[in-house]
């Protein structure tokens, strides 16, 4: 299931609910279906979750647990770290520890003991506001990284042309644009193409 952001709150999202009391669920779906959602599938046993969510593929996902065990935390800790879509939580009991653990799971929404109907729209908003904020920074940061690397790669090419041809760290430089324009292809790969050979000859 590939990532996916939203620019809003869609007004229509497929949810899924995943929540072994069945009473609890209602409560859940009615408040969805109050606030305009209307595909809705409730889950009601965390047997083969990942399968079942990956079937459903839905936009928001939201789980209920009413007194989670450490090992059903774990399980939908686990979840919500592989499935790339916002996760509301509502427990009825927690600590410190299960708190955090949630966060560093990607919980989007994290609730303890607010289980009411009314609050179920705000809610998912928020889960999806928060979705979006963490994969805007999350692509922020892995642009800066990609960036960093190729500056890197970048800088070790030109080296081997200056030592290898005899070259300036400018005509180096220049070569390696060129080269890259020529081909039609980007600077950076150019300099992992000339960093490669270098390592193939030996040098």
């Amino acid at each position: 299931m590939a990532g996916r952001s939203y620019q809003m709150a869609p007004p229509f999202l497929r949810v899924a609910v995943i929540d072994e009391n069945a009473l609890r669920a209602a409560i859940l779906v009615e408040g969805l279906r109050a606030a305009g959602h209307t595909e809705i599938e409730v889950i009601a046993s965390t047997a083969s979750l990942l399968r079942r969510l990956t079937e459903i593929d839905p936009d928001v996902i939201i789980i209920d647990l009413q007194n989670p065990s450490r090992d059903v935390l774990e399980q939908m800790f686990q979840v919500s770290r592989v499935v790339s879509r916002p996760v509301a939580m509502f427990v009825d009991q927690s600590d410190g520890d299960m708190i955090q653990a949630a966060v560093d799971a990607g919980v989007s929404a994290y609730i303890v003991d607010g289980l009411r109907m009314e609050r179920v729209k705000p809610i998912v908003d928020m889960a999806v506001s928060r979705f979006n904020a963490f994969e805007r920074l999350q692509r922020e940061l892995d642009t800066a990284k990609s960036q960093l690397e190729e500056r890197k790669i970048i800088e070790r090419a030109k080296g081997i042309l200056m030592k290898s041809r005899g070259l300036g760290e400018e005509e180096a430089y220049a070569l390696m644009r060129q080269t890259a324009m020529n081909e039609k292809r980007r600077m950076a790969d150019i300099a992992r193409s000339v960093v490669t050979a270098a390592a193939l000859l030996g040098q």
